[in-house]
């Protein structure tokens, strides 16, 4: 749009068209309805609907008197009913967080540990979402890489990093000789955001647990943390991922310390093509540092 050009002489088709191409840009690709909702109200009205299914009746019920022809006219009041199960609003982000760590912690194995998340709760995002983004690959991998979220197509096949940025990934992989059968994929957060906006620190701090037993249980030789956000979350750093990218670091499994490097998110690589260069740097430094480690196991 002609940003000088009188707004009286702007054709309402471009303006649409316009913002609609924002919105796609800026990853809005679907509309959770067609008319706002009052979550806030929602939520009230479940509290209510469960204190009154649950309020104990009166040891007596007082007299009453006869009720009249008018009263008798009017409908009975409905009795209360509780929702259905998995309709209550989340706990609060504290109290979903300690659940959270709670559960993972209980998880004997990685398929514990998804059935757990397919029953997990207390994340918001899993109502927007189509399905859970557990894993792909191979679980016995030394090679564990780990982004920050979903996208549409991973929300679609309930894989991580198979669109866009997942072909590119299996490139990069592919240039160092390695497939998916040779690494093991997840995110930090297993649910995709609505229209692909960022995590908020809550939902992140909710799954964190569960992508730290993930990786304490797929017991990998070394972590590549996709992008800036999953490199902050799981390494503790504050630098941006230009400054942390390259840098071998440790990270405490739960069980052993193990290597892990930072690198460019291949979404960011798709807008920045400049940046395969260093991230090819990466994944010779990655190359070299799996010769070192012990056997492929299984």
């Amino acid at each position: 749009m002609d940003l000088s050009q009188d707004p009286r002489e702007i054709d309402p088709r471009d303006a649409l068209a316009d913002l609609l191409t924002f919105y796609a840009e800026a990853g809005v690709d679907a509309a959770i309805g067609d008319a706002p909702v009052d979550r806030f109200a929602e939520s009230a009205a479940e509290r209510s609907a469960v204190r009154a299914a649950v309020r104990p009746a009166p040891a007596s019920a007082p007299d009453r008197p006869v009720a009249s022809a008018r009263d008798a006219a009017r409908p009975a009041a409905r009795p209360a009913v509780l929702p259905p199960p998995g309709t209550l609003a989340p706990p609060p982000p504290d109290q979903a967080a300690a659940d959270a760590r709670e559960a993972a912690a209980s998880a004997p194995d990685l398929e514990a540990l998804r059935a757990l998340l397919e029953r997990f709760d207390g994340c918001p995002l899993k109502v927007t979402a189509t399905r859970l983004v557990f894993a792909d690959g191979n679980p016995q991998a030394k090679l564990m890489l780990v982004g920050e979220a979903p996208g549409r197509d991973e929300d679609i096949e309930g894989k991580p990093f198979v669109g866009r940025s997942g072909k590119l990934l299996d490139r990069m992989l592919a240039a160092i000789g390695i497939d998916r059968t040779k690494a093991y994929i997840a995110n930090v957060v297993p649910w995709r955001p609505p229209g692909n906006r960022t995590p908020t620190p809550q939902e992140t701090a909710i799954c964190l647990p569960f992508i730290r037993r993930q990786i304490e249980l797929a017991d990998p030789d070394i972590l590549v943390c996709l992008g800036g956000p999953s490199a902050q979350t799981l390494l503790g750093i504050k630098d941006g991922i230009t400054k942390a990218r390259g840098r071998w670091m440790d990270y405490d499994t739960g069980t052993r310390r193990i290597q892990a490097l930072a690198t460019f998110h291949p979404a960011y690589l798709l807008r920045t093509p400049l940046g395969k260069r260093m991230v090819w740097r990466d994944m010779l430094a990655i190359e070299r540092k799996l010769a070192e480690t012990r056997p492929e196991a299984g």
